[in-house]
């Protein structure tokens, strides 16, 4: 049976483990972004100002989605408890 304080448990640790990765993907891009666009570009046939607007948004949508479903979710059960 799962318990409030266990669900806080799993979200607190879902949304340090996503945070993780944005930083991750965040510094990645910031420092192979010519390795990431020429690869990108050969593999999927798209210029660099698309792929670069493609990355803003890739990052945008996971912050979005770690707020929505990882960190909304902890605070409520903390708020809760």
């Amino acid at each position: 049976d799962v318990n409030s304080e266990a669900l806080q448990v799993f979200f607190g640790w879902c949304s340090v483990i996503n945070i993780g990765f944005i930083i991750l993907a965040s510094v990645s891009m910031m420092l192979m972004r010519d390795f990431a666009t020429s690869l990108h570009g050969k593999m999927f046939g798209l210029p660099d100002s698309t792929l670069h607007e493609q990355y803003f948004q890739y990052l945008a949508n996971y912050k979005i989605a770690i707020l929505i479903f990882n960190i909304v979710p902890y605070l409520a059960l903390v708020i809760m408890h």
